[in-house]
C-alpha cells in the first residue's frame, strides 16, 4: 500500500470511516447515507455534498469502485487497497479504545 495514501486517510474523519464501513457491501450514495444514519442512531448524517466528494475522491485513489450504474445512480464497493485502509483504521481506533482503559499493546 502506498504510504502517501496512508497519510491521506489515516486518521480518518467520522464520515470517511463509516462510507468506508458501508462500503464493505455494495451501496449507492443515497443507500449509504441512510445506513449510516440507521447504524449510528442518527449520530452521524452525511450531506450529499460530503457523500458525492468523499466517493468521488476514494474512487479517484483506489479505495473503492463502481460497480454499477442505473439510471445516473451509481454502485460502490470497496476495493482490496479500501479494505486495507479501513482495517488500519479500525486497529487505530481499537487501540486507542484500548489505551483509554488502561491496557497497553499486545506483548507488552
Amino acid at each position: 500500500m502506498e504510504d502517501k495514501l496512508k497519510r491521506i486517510y489515516i486518521p480518518m474523519t467520522e464520515t470517511g470511516f463509516y462510507i468506508l464501513f458501508a462500503l464493505r457491501e455494495e451501496r449507492h450514495g443515497y443507500n449509504i447515507i441512510q445506513y449510516v444514519k440507521e447504524l449510528t442512531n442518527q449520530e452521524i448524517i452525511i450531506s450529499a455534498g460530503t457523500m458525492y466528494g468523499s466517493l468521488s475522491k476514494m474512487e479517484k485513489d483506489g479505495l473503492i469502485q463502481v460497480t454499477k450504474e442505473e439510471n445516473r445512480r451509481k454502485s460502490y464497493q470497496l476495493t482490496e487497497l479500501g479494505e486495507e485502509i479501513l482495517i488500519l483504521e479500525i486497529n487505530r481506533i481499537n487501540r486507542l479504545y484500548k489505551n483509554s482503559i488502561g491496557e497497553k499493546r499486545d506483548g507488552e
